[in-house]
């Protein structure tokens, strides 16, 4: 009689006796990564958003393998009936100006601001449609027109809630501007619009900016205003089912490339210089005639050649 060495004990029944031969099995015992959402609940003309630029984009270059990014709009000027920011002394457009000059000297990311005397914003609706329309038209390109949108209002001064400003930046992306500022004049832009006002809602989100990291097991962490790059990562790792290992930062070279204009600020942040050492680093990092260094508002920022300024 032959023996059979396959004895086992069944888990599910209890059962002890010979088992089926099966045939050797490899096994993979590194879990599946958990995907965590990073909303951002933010708006176009927040200053506080400009402020906070430099550290979350470190922290999504560094983190985003374990972050999935969904930006919300989040509603902060429909218009100026009734309008009041009584915490910042704004009750009428021209109390912006102050604001914003007050948070670009804080955060050394630039702000003009003057527009609110000569041209000011009649609502952030506008360019939050846009980027509801490129979201849906565009997947991918949507973040880069926050980031160009915010250029031009906070640092050239335009006025991004005028269609014919949109317009050119949605051109310089090499987009059809006319198409997509119309789409965003339609009543399915606002739909799209107001999706995201109520999931800012739901989320609980009373200002920008607010990051909510949520995990799979619906746990969360909310981070009111703009934080530290540590606070971000203690987040994480609050909610992460594994230790959270940051990916080295890009070269400046290819930062550049991809993001086409770094102000000093956001050079300094992302790895991690003193702000009189940007200029010999750029030097370093860059090949002569590749870049463009400019100043503006007091700061120093850094193009590519090939851009047109806005």
């Amino acid at each position: 009689m032959s023996h059979s060495n396959h004895m086992m004990c069944d888990l599910e029944t209890g059962v002890c006796g010979v088992g089926e031969e099966a045939p050797i099995q490899s096994i993979d015992f590194n879990q599946p990564l958990k995907k965590i959402t990073l909303y951002y609940a933010t708006d176009p003309i927040c200053s506080h958003c400009w402020a906070l630029e430099p550290v979350l984009n470190r922290f999504i270059r560094q983190y985003g393998q374990y972050v999935h990014v969904k930006i919300v709009m989040g509603g902060l000027l429909a218009n100026w009936s009734g309008f009041a920011d009584k915490a910042n002394g704004i009750q009428q457009p021209s109390d912006v100006a102050q604001h914003w000059k007050e948070v670009g000297a804080h955060s050394r990311m630039p702000i003009d601001g003057s527009l609110w005397h000569s041209n000011p914003i009649q609502s952030s609706y506008p360019p939050s449609r846009v980027f509801k329309v490129m979201e849906t038209l565009h997947s991918g390109k949507e973040h880069e027109f926050l980031r160009r949108a915010r250029e031009a209002v906070f640092v050239f001064n335009q006025n991004i809630g005028e269609d014919d400003t949109l317009v050119q930046i949605v051109d310089r992306m090499g987009l059809n501007g006319a198409h997509v500022v119309e789409a965003a004049g339609l009543h399915a832009a606002q739909d799209l619009l107001e999706q995201d006002f109520q999931l800012a809602s739901s989320l609980g989100v009373r200002g920008f900016p607010t990051v909510i990291l949520i995990n799979e097991e619906n746990k969360g962490v909310k981070l009111v205003g703009a934080r530290s790059l540590d606070s971000y990562v203690d987040a994480l790792q609050q909610l992460s089912n594994q230790t959270s290992s940051p990916v080295a930062v890009p070269p400046l070279a290819q930062l550049l490339e991809e993001e086409q204009l770094l102000f000093s600020k956001e050079m300094e942040v992302m790895y991690d210089i003193e702000q009189n050492g940007v200029e010999a680093f750029v030097q370093s990092e860059l090949a002569a005639g590749s870049y463009r260094v400019n100043r503006i508002l007091d700061e120093t920022y850094v193009t590519t050649t090939h851009i047109a300024q806005p």
